[in-house]
């Protein structure tokens, strides 16, 4: 087992000595564009950007000019393409640091010159993009975990979208708020077993069999919706909304206090499952066990353990964590369910997977990344931003696709991701 755990992800402690100049080229690009748009072409006049939260704590507005904040965001991507093309040429590893400060430095650059004029609330934007974030961040965690053991889950659209319907029928019954998430997380967990099943059991190509579950899934609710939810909404799709528990001290902490720390239950047991799954996964007996199922299965199988068990309890896992996050939609953000009320939240979700290169708190970090600039395509409408509207519209996917595109350099997803295995 030692010698699994060592070939493992996240274990090893040589740096891959093989160039990539995918990151370099990325930086230069953007930095270039960046020069064209926000000094060649800048704005004039400044952006105010409001601090205050509605916490007792009162900060003054941070004001800042648009040019000369496009100088320094400029100069700072400069700055993080040097560094990257000198990495690159020696052939180490690039910092997890780089990309952060460069797309803080471009965010800031680009908001600064879209508002310029205007005011920005940074706390409700931050409080509208972790809500925008939560499914998203539940469903990476399940597709990490699912990955992770071995089996591809593209069917994390389906998982979220019965977890919405579910909950919001059983509590609206019930009216239980609790009913309703334990409901959520059966249905996550009925989908799961049917990936697992099919890709486990009978060897059916993983990717063929998600995709449609993620079909099955949207058709059978949209019917359902039509057919029974349309008719009775007010015994069946009309179900308790969890409120908002603030935590004293943590929530009068100025700017992140009220977004981070006055929200409803849901969002603190995402805190929780994002720690728990880490920890689990590289500190644990089950997570050693879980990556060496998913790296290599043969020899999982040689040290006693079990690998078809072990991957159709993971991904029932999975699903079940995903079914929390659809239970987010219905129960915490709007109180009914409507069709495709996920609106491809699960395939955003696998993207922040494969950006966050399966590490869960990576992935929580690219979700809570596509959850802003989902946000933001609406802040900068309300504030009549100069980016034409069909652009605000593409952000969301298109900040998806440079993600996983352009900032995913030498990585690997798990050796056995996918692949079926047959003992022996």
């Amino acid at each position: 087992m030692t010698s699994i755990g060592a070939a493992l992800p996240g274990t090893a402690t040589g740096a891959s000595s093989v160039r990539h100049w995918k990151l370099p080229i990325v930086y230069g690009a953007i930095t270039l564009v960046a020069l064209l748009l926000l000094v060649v072409l800048g704005r004039p006049g400044s952006a105010t950007i409001g601090l205050n939260g509605g916490n007792a704590v009162q900060l003054p507005p941070l004001v800042l000019p648009a040019r000369g904040t496009g100088i320094v965001t400029v100069l700072i991507g400069v700055v993080c393409t040097v560094i990257s093309v000198l990495l690159t040429r020696s052939g180490r590893r690039q910092s997890i640091w780089l990309p952060i400060v460069f797309a803080l430095a471009m965010l800031v650059g680009l908001l600064v010159w879209a508002t310029s004029g205007e005011t920005l609330p940074l706390p409700g934007l931050l409080a509208g993009s972790l809500a925008l974030s939560v499914p998203l961040i539940f469903g990476a965690l399940g597709g990490v975990i699912s990955e992770r053991v071995g089996v591809v889950n593209v069917a994390i659209e389906g998982q979220l979208l019965a977890g919405a319907f579910v909950s919001a029928v059983v509590g609206s019954l019930t009216k239980n708020l609790f009913a309703g998430l334990i409901a959520a997380m059966v249905a996550g967990v009925l989908v799961s077993f049917v990936l697992a099943a099919f890709a486990i059991k009978y060897l059916v190509d993983q990717v063929i069999v998600g995709v449609v579950l993620n079909v099955l899934v949207l058709g059978l609710t949209s019917f359902l919706y039509s057919a029974a939810l349309v008719p009775a909404s007010a015994a069946l799709n009309s179900p308790p909304q969890f409120e908002p528990i603030a935590i004293p001290l943590l929530s009068a902490i100025p700017i992140i206090g009220p977004v981070l720390f006055d929200q409803t239950l849901i969002v603190y047991i995402m805190y929780v499952a994002v720690a728990a799954v880490t920890i689990g996964l590289f500190a644990t007996r089950w997570g050693l066990r879980l990556r060496a199922v998913g790296e290599h299965p043969q020899a999982a199988d040689t040290v006693g353990i079990n690998v078809s068990g072990t991957r159709f309890w993971n991904v029932s896992l999975a699903g079940a964590i995903a079914g929390l996050g659809g239970a987010y939609f219905t129960l915490a953000a709007v109180p009914s369910f409507s069709k495709d009320v996920t609106s491809g939240a699960g395939f955003i979700a696998l993207a922040a997977v494969i950006f966050g290169q399966w590490n869960p708190v990576r992935a929580t970090l690219a979700a809570l990344l596509f959850g802003f600039a989902s946000n933001l395509q609406n802040v900068l409408g309300i504030l009549n931003s100069p980016v034409p509207s069909d652009f605000l519209l593409m952000l969301p996917y298109l900040v998806t696709i440079f993600a996983v595109a352009g900032f995913v350099g030498q990585v690997r997803g798990p050796a056995a991701a996918g692949k079926p295995y047959i003992k022996g």
